[in-house]
This record gives C-alpha cells, sequence and structure tokens, in this order.
C-alpha cells in the first residue's frame, strides 16, 4: 500500500512568484488560458479554470490599524479525507487513492458539475469544450513513481513541502512556532482534522483563513447524505422504470396495430 502523503504551503515564505502554476501547466500540457481579461491587478486568473488548476491568488487589503497588506495563497484542490466531490459524482468518476491525492477518471466523467457543487472549497471546473471536470490532481502519477509533485519540485523559495502526512503534519507545528513571532495570527490549516476529515493540501497561514478566502470550518453539504443514499437510487429506479414503461407502450402498441389491420 502506498504511503498517504500531504503537501504543506507556507505562506510566509511564499514570493508569488508563480513558478509552480508554470510548472503545473507543464506537467499536465495545459494550454494557456486567455479566459479571464486583464484587470489591472497581479492575480493572473480571476479564479480557477478548467486550464488553471493551480491558481496563486493575490488580495490588497488594509487592516483595522490602517495598515497595508498582500496577501497570496497558492490554491488548488485540497484532497480531502472525506471528498464531498467524490461523494457527490452520479459516474463514480472520482477516487481518493491510498496516497490521498483525489483523481477523476475522465473516461467516467459526464460533465455533470455535481463534484463542484459539492466541494466546500469549490474546485472543480467543467471544461465546456470536453465536457469533462477537472482539478489539481497532486501530481499522483508522479508520487507513483517516487516523485514529488511538479509545483513543490519547482518552488523557488522553498515555500512548498511535500512528503508523508506525518513528515507534513509536524513540519508544519514546528515552523508554526517561529511565523507567530513576526504574525501573531498565524495559524495551521488543514492540518488537523476538520469537516472533511482533514486535507492533503495543508497551509501555515500568516493571517485567519478567511483572509485568503478559505472556509473557516469547511464542510461536506449535510444534503449530499440523502441524495447518495435516497434520492439518487431512486432517480435510478425510476430511470428503470421509465424505460420499461416506453418499452411496454412501444410493444403494446405494436399489438394494438397489428388488431386494428
Amino acid at each position: 500500500m502506498a504511503k498517504e502523503m500531504a503537501m504543506l504551503h507556507d505562506v510566509a515564505r511564499c514570493s508569488a512568484c508563480r513558478a509552480c502554476m508554470v510548472a503545473c501547466k507543464q506537467w499536465h500540457n495545459l494550454p494557456a488560458d486567455f479566459s479571464t481579461p486583464f484587470e489591472g491587478q497581479y492575480q493572473s486568473h480571476a479564479d480557477l479554470t478548467s486550464k488553471t488548476i493551480n491558481l496563486i491568488k493575490m488580495n490588497e487589503r488594509v487592516d483595522e490599524k490602517g495598515k497595508f497588506h498582500w496577501d497570496f495563497i497558492k490554491f488548488q484542490c485540497m484532497h480531502c479525507q472525506d471528498p464531498g466531490c467524490l461523494k457527490g459524482c452520479p459516474e463514480n468518476a472520482i477516487s481518493r487513492l491510498d496516497s490521498g491525492a483525489v483523481v477523476i477518471d475522465e473516461e467516467k466523467c459526464v460533465g455533470c458539475g455535481y463534484c463542484t457543487i459539492n466541494c466546500p472549497f469549490n474546485v472543480p471546473r467543467v471544461d465546456p469544450d470536453r465536457n469533462k471536470s477537472t482539478k489539481c490532481d497532486l501530481c499522483f502519477d508522479r508520487i507513483e513513481k517516487g516523485m514529488v509533485p511538479a509545483c513543490a519540485k519547482t518552488c523557488t523559495a522553498q515555500a512548498i513541502d511535500f512528503g508523508t502526512i506525518e513528515e507534513m503534519r509536524e513540519l508544519a507545528r514546528s515552523r508554526l512556532i517561529y511565523v507567530k513571532d513576526q504574525f501573531p495570527n498565524a495559524n495551521l490549516y488543514g492540518v488537523e482534522p476538520n469537516g472533511v476529515g482533514g486535507t492533503h493540501m495543508m497551509y501555515i497561514l500568516p493571517d485567519k483563513p478567511e483572509v485568503y478566502g478559505l472556509p473557516v470550518d469547511p464542510k461536506t453539504p449535510a444534503s449530499i447524505n440523502l441524495w447518495k443514499d435516497v434520492i439518487r437510487p431512486i432517480g435510478k429506479i425510476a430511470g428503470v422504470g421509465a424505460a420499461a414503461g416506453i418499452a411496454g407502450l412501444f410493444v403494446l402498441s405494436k399489438i394494438m396495430g397489428k388488431k386494428s389491420n
């Protein structure tokens, strides 16, 4: 069995150079994305897209003391322990690997978008041309060959670490002590179990999660269990019943047609 792995982004070390974005596109052979027009800011895209699955988010703000802050964070799929996207997928196209990577099988994906609806981080994006859902796959193919994800490999500021989940949790806790000396509000995100069971994308944040657009307490929608255990099975039964009914009507029409002749 493969070891459970995790990625740690120390935001306090990040220089927002976006080398991780370039490496991600190169490894996944993703084309340039011109879907987002220039809006006079440093952030390259307004949000994740089907062609940009790893994004450095940037935000300018002024705190209550009038001090200017430039907040940025590497944003991608969080690879949850208990993925809402996996639970919500009606085609069983999403799986969680032993390494912790949550991946989409494009052969099975029908582009319904339920993965996005049920993701508490609003990550997956449906490609409008291919009608397939896309997101970061934690470079699971590299992991299986003993390599680290492309983004972690190329980080110039040593802000991205990758290793076993135990190693990353220990590293995050030890580093937080030093980060707090400069940033009193610093905290860990995804390191401890939460509403999605914890994540394999972890952060050392200099400030509160909401500053970086992260949900304070991410949770898989409660309605998903109703969808998975009740509504979806009934829908399938109804679909089979409807098909059988249509077939029966077709046969009956043929019989009645013969009698009238």
